[in-house]
């Protein structure tokens, strides 16, 4: 007697069956992006704001700690040493760690660092707490640009940007004016009261509206977070986009972060290249704007509030800027992609090898350097003549 076999029958695929859907980039919807953005909009305005708010005051600063002009210059030097370190340390530990925990670290150190230098008398304390404040709201636009990459794709990103770089822009026009304000009405030290409460503001905020959207700790938005990572407010799909038990994050060994690992970029020629470029650009810029105000006060006897209206036509030249770069760019891909016989969505999207990019980016950055070069010899010869004209 023998056993009967029995076989197997694998049911045929069915080719009509509809493909499983794939998952969306982000499960964010298009006003919770823009409630988001809107939040690391407000926090990236702190850095540039506490340099700008800043500047209408040495004098008066220096007079009520005893100290030099020059002394308390040296806060406006420790401060951007600082925000050119910090940024590279919390980046990476952003990316590492999630967005918020960092958010809420580095705006409850900037919270604390404004109270001391509003309760500050010497000069000593003024030079930590200037780099305390620069620890906390320096990382605040990398934040921001990292929160972008998190939940916009390639093609939309540009106009997600735009509308983040609103809260820095807005700080040059209106920080200085504040800090006129300020140090004429109420006294140097209402400066950082207001960006205590300015800061605590946005603290709250952000612990209680503030998503975590880092993707290596919930995905696309659908993995629920967990403690420090869970806003007060909840926002995304996960009920729709669960993920498998097996895709989550697992909890992160602490470790502190690597430095050097941003610095790699710099053993990239090209890179390099770029960023020394930007690097004189900028200490062109942060020289011209922390002697202003001193200038002004000393060479025509301009009062507090006098020398921080003189900030206003640089403000309004960085938001026209903001506006009117961004259509030059567009022009400049738009004839670019024309010589190259390609369209101007072609040309964005990278898909063809051969288009010099470069080209594109860079053909009206030449007259730009120019504009720069010359504007700021005849603002240091304007200054050195003391002429009314500038």
């Amino acid at each position: 007697m023998t056993e009967a076999s029995t076989d197997t029958v694998t049911p045929a695929p069915d080719e009509n069956a509809p493909e499983p859907t794939p998952p969306p980039f982000t499960v964010f919807t298009v006003n919770q992006r823009r409630w988001i953005i809107f939040l690391t909009a407000f926090a990236g305005m702190f850095s540039p704001m506490s340099s700008f708010i800043f500047y209408p005051a040495i004098n008066s600063i220096a007079k009520g700690l005893n100290a030099t002009v020059e002394l308390v210059n040296l806060a406006v030097t420790t401060y951007m040493v600082v925000s050119g370190i910090v940024p590279a340390l919390l980046g990476t530990a952003a990316d590492k760690y999630g967005r918020r925990p960092v958010y809420i670290v580095a705006l409850s150190i900037y919270l604390v660092a404004n109270i001391g230098l509003a309760l500050q008398s010497s000069f000593p304390a003024l030079l930590v707490l200037r780099m305390l404040q620069s620890a906390g709201s320096s990382g605040t636009i990398s934040f921001g640009y990292g929160i972008i990459a998190d939940i916009t794709t390639e093609d939309e990103r540009g106009s997600y940007v735009g509308l983040m770089l609103v809260g820095p822009n807005v700080a040059p026009p209106i920080g200085p004016i504040l800090g006129g304000i300020m140090a004429a009405k109420l006294g140097w030290q209402w400066i950082f009261w207001l960006l205590a409460i300015l800061g605590g503001f946005c603290l709250v905020l952000l612990v209680i509206a503030l998503p975590e959207t880092s993707r290596s700790v919930v995905g696309n938005g659908s993995i629920p977070p967990n403690g420090i990572y869970r806003s007060l407010i909840p926002m995304g799909k996960q009920d729709r986009y669960q993920e498998k038990a097996e895709e989550t994050i697992k909890k992160k060994e602490i470790t502190l972060p690597n430095l050097l690992a941003s610095l790699k970029i710099l053993l990239s020629f090209r890179l390099s290249n770029v960023l020394v470029c930007n690097a004189v650009a900028y200490t062109v810029y942060c020289c011209t704007q922390a002697s202003l105000s001193s200038l002004f006060i000393d060479v025509y006897g301009y009062r507090d509030l006098e020398a921080g209206l003189i900030y206003i036509p640089f403000g309004v030249a960085c938001l026209v800027n903001t506006l009117i770069w961004g259509k030059i760019l567009d022009r400049d891909y738009a004839q670019a992609a024309k010589r190259h016989g390609i369209t101007t969505k072609q040309a964005k999207s990278k898909t063809d090898p051969t288009f010099p990019l470069e080209t594109a980016r860079l053909r009206s950055s030449f007259s730009l350097v120019g504009m720069a070069s010359v504007a700021a010899c005849s603002f240091g010869w304007a200054i050195q003549a003391k002429t009314q004209f500038l």
